[in-house]
């Protein structure tokens, strides 16, 4: 204890020693010793007494170092270069060799704040603050108590104080209203109600105070920043009002319904908030000077103080329903979710809290759509829409995205996935009665437990919905495909009208045309499709047609197209697959007409290529023998020689352009096309997935089958070939059965020059020959004179079509080449695989 007394009795001495210190070596030379009681020295104690017993903390972070940069900053930027690097020398002495100073901030501040105050006062007497006084130090009282604290007194004149009391004397003059009267209009401004000197004005659409009520310029305005809740609290009220007054006469829906409500909450904690700054409006205020008068605890500064956090919540709330005024269902919450985007912790989880009860109907929506196919959306605020269409539309039109109302926090892939596990429930349960699909949708719930059933999941929880469709929507799919392949026998079906339809049953198609041949060459007019369907049932009884599925072979029917007059049933006649409920999701109208044309241009080729072989089988060699050609003249063997072998030579080119086309569409075409879509049939993960592959198969056949849009030019001149191999058959039946008429008359005339006798018999035959025009009607001479000119007239038909045929081949390879298909430019290697064409016609 008595140490301890000693130090205390120490400090004043210490202190007084360092003032002297300080104050001597200021002194000019020669000058006296300083007085310890002049008023220079009293007043630059009681300074440093000031100092030391100042609680004051630095705004800054004690960092030694820092400070020191700054010092040094500003001693050169003032121009004092040399004093910067003096600094710089004896900080760098002071942090390495003062250990004993822990505080080396403290001081290197304490000097940094002296050197400041020091420039800064008036250049008058002394450095000091002018306005401190300080009163003498008696000998009987120690300016240290006992607990070691330094005792300052008051300032004799108590001027806080009286400065104090000047202010309040000052404010009363400038307000004609109390703070306490605009306090308690604020609180109303805030509740939407008029105060009675802050009221509503319609015109700037905010509160005011009238410009004849005296209030300082800065009370006004801040009253004016304050009712700024009240004008946001009136129009978030407002809303609120009239979208209930709307339902349910209007459509404000669900999901407006859930905003409004909890809007509505968050006024009554707002409502809440009011109420205890009513209570606290009452309370006094703790005044430091006795004497002053105390006036409401609640002034216009704490006011804003306690309103800051509602005005952000009241600026977004009625931001919010300032965007969402026109909008409903999805699009509202996709709005809404726009502003959940932000930084600020407090926004974040006031928007969070908002979108869940504002989604919570739409994500209930999203889970009966995808767990039970139900669409219930009275109000029009899913972004599924449905529409009532046939069965064979429900997949394709049934239902679709309804864009402008899908969420932003949705994404569009996971909207699709959404989409289409609804669409594959209600496909079972209308197109397939199939209520197979529950069972998933069961292990689906009894898999994801709660998160499956009702309000399970909300936002900000997109992963969880992501799961649960995913699983849905693979369990779903996966049962829809078996149905389509097992129950609904799609392969079968789709084999079936390649066999059929696309005349890749080979023994059926050529039996067919054999038999319908004749039929077919009538006009269309008088042909009856009753007979025809007889002869294609009679067709698939005479193939291996016949050991089909009996289902599959019911659904192939004969179809006759519209006709015109001239037309010959080869023109109108097609066959046509009935693809039934669910199978026509597929097999669709414009599909079936787009199988028509694969059929009509498929039954065009094969008809040519029936013609080539029906006049194959009419030129064979020994169809004709040239031993009844010997009494002949020379002149026209030769040329009977040349006819036929002209003909038999352009047969042989029509067939090789035909057979290699023949070969090109059936196995380049067909088979790598049934390829390639049995293999992507098998990785088919849903019916889009099946749709697209079948879609890729039909549009590869189409486009290389040169019936694409970018083929017409092509597909038109091979037609035109097919029309002249047409014409050069019946030329060549008739070449064949003008020779064996030829060949029986010869015949004939021999005969009768051997039997004389039976002169009955040759007038009978002149007779008949001359009725029917024969070429023996005039005699022997005038028989070669006829054959003479029959031949000669076949051989320049003959040399016509073989002319037509060459210009028609070469500008049909000639546009092979350009093509931009790759296997159209392989058909052109096909044809010309010597290069008999490129050289023929080096422009190719």
């Amino acid at each position: 204890m008595m140490e301890e007394e000693e130090d205390q009795q120490k400090l004043p001495d210490l202190v007084k020693e360092l003032v002297h210190r300080l104050l001597s070596q200021n002194l000019p030379p020669n000058s006296p010793p300083l007085n310890p009681n002049s008023p220079e020295f009293r007043n630059s104690l009681r300074y440093a007494l000031r100092i030391l017993s100042s609680r004051l903390t630095p705004s800054v972070a004690p960092d030694a170092a820092a400070i020191a940069d700054s010092i040094k900053r500003r001693l050169a930027t003032h121009g004092h270069s040399s004093e910067a690097l003096s600094f710089a020398d004896l900080f760098s002495k002071f942090s390495s060799k003062a250990q004993s100073v822990n505080n080396k901030f403290a001081v290197i501040y304490l000097l940094k704040i002296v050197s400041e105050d020091r420039h800064t006062t008036t250049a008058t007497t002394t450095p000091l603050l002018p306005n401190l006084s300080f009163s003498e130090p008696t000998s009987n009282k120690k300016p240290w108590n006992d607990n070691g604290a330094l005792l300052i007194s008051k300032d004799p004149e108590n001027r806080r104080d009286v400065a104090f009391r000047e202010f309040v004397d000052l404010v009363k003059e400038e307000n004609e209203v109390s703070e306490e009267v605009l306090v308690q209009d604020v609180l109303y401004a805030c509740q939407g109600v008029d105060g009675k000197f802050v009221k509503f004005d319609g015109e700037s659409k905010r509160y005011v105070i009238p410009d004849s009520i005296r209030v300082p310029r800065a009370t006004r305005s801040m009253v004016y920043n304050l009712c700024e809740l009240g004008v946001l609290f009136r129009n978030v009220s407002g809303y609120i009002s009239l979208s209930m007054d709307r339902f349910p006469n209007e459509d404000v829906g669900t999901v407006g319904q859930a905003f409004c409500s909890a809007l509505q909450d968050e006024l009554s904690e707002y409502y809440k908030l009011l109420a205890v700054l009513e209570a606290q409006a009452s309370n006094p205020i703790p005044l430091v000077s006795e004497s002053a008068s105390s006036g409401n605890y609640l002034s216009l500064r704490r006011l804003a103080v306690w309103v800051a956090e509602p005005l952000v919540k009241m600026r977004l709330m009625a931001d919010l329903v300032e965007k969402c005024r026109v909008l409903r269902g999805g699009a509202m919450a996709g709005a809404i979710h726009l502003h959940a985007q932000h930084g600020d912790p407090l926004v974040h989880e006031f928007m969070r809290r908002l979108l869940q009860r504002v989604c919570s109907s739409l994500f209930e929506m999203v889970r009966r759509w995808v767990l039970e196919g139900e669409l219930e959306d009275i109000f029009a605020e899913f972004f599924i829409v449905g529409q009532p269409v046939k069965a064979e539309s429900l997949w394709r039109e049934g239902y679709r995205l309804h864009d402008s109302m899908l969420p932003l926090f949705i994404s569009p892939s996971l909207a699709q996935r959404i989409l289409r596990t609804g669409k594959s429930i209600n496909f079972l349960r209308v197109c397939c009665e199939d209520h197979g699909w529950a069972d998933a949708a069961t292990e689906v719930v009894a898999d994801h437990g709660a998160t499956a059933r009702r309000g399970g999941f909300g936002y900000g929880e997109t992963d969880t919905l992501e799961f649960l469709v995913d699983e849905a929507s693979k369990r779903i799919d996966k049962h829809l495909l078996d149905v389509i392949f097992k129950r609904y026998k799609f392969k079968e079906h789709c084999l079936a009208i390649k066999q059929y339809l696309l005349l890749g049953q080979g023994d059926f198609v050529q039996y067919l045309m054999d038999i319908v041949g004749p039929e077919l060459s009538e006009p269309a007019n008088t042909i009856s499709s009753f007979k025809l369907s007889g002869l294609l049932e009679t067709a698939i009884r005479a193939s291996n047609a016949q050991y089909d599925d009996p289902e599959i072979l019911d659904r192939l029917r004969v179809k006759m197209m519209p006709h015109e007059s001239g037309d010959r049933g080869w023109d109108v006649f097609s066959l046509e697959y009935d693809a039934r409920v669910p199978l026509d999701t597929v097999f669709t109208e414009s599909v079936m007409a787009r199988y028509l044309r694969i059929f009509n241009f498929l039954w065009k080729l094969r008809r040519v290529e029936h013609a080539l072989t029906g006049a194959w089988k009419t030129m064979k060699p020994n169809c004709i023998t040239s031993n009844s050609f010997t009494r002949l003249q020379h002149a026209v063997k030769m040329q009977l020689v040349s006819t036929l072998r002209r003909c038999q030579v352009l047969w042989v080119e029509i067939n090789h352009f035909i057979s290699n086309l023949q070969y090109y569409i059936m196995f380049e075409v067909l088979e790598v096309s049934w390829s390639n879509f049995l293999a992507e049939m098998e990785v088919a993960k849903d019916l889009d997935d099946l749709l697209a592959a079948h879609e890729k198969y039909l549009h590869s056949i189409v486009e290389k089958s040169l019936l694409g849009e970018l083929s017409q030019s092509l597909y038109k001149s091979l037609f035109v070939i097919f029309d002249l191999i047409l014409r050069f058959r019946s030329r060549a039946d008739r070449l064949y059965e003008g020779i064996h008429e030829l060949q029986a008359r010869f015949t004939e005339s021999s005969l009768s020059s051997r039997d004389k006798n039976q002169s009955r018999s040759r007038k009978q035959l002149s007779d008949k020959s001359a009725e029917q025009g024969s070429w023996i009607a005039d005699g022997r001479k005038a028989l070669t004179q006829r054959a003479g000119e029959f031949l000669r007239n076949m051989e320049q038909d003959l040399d016509a079509i073989a002319k037509e045929y060459s210009s028609l081949q070469e500008g049909f390879i000639s546009q092979l080449p350009v093509q931009q298909h790759v296997d159209l430019k392989f058909l052109f290697f096909r044809l010309d695989f010597n290069e008999f064409y490129r050289r023929l016609c080096p422009s190719m």
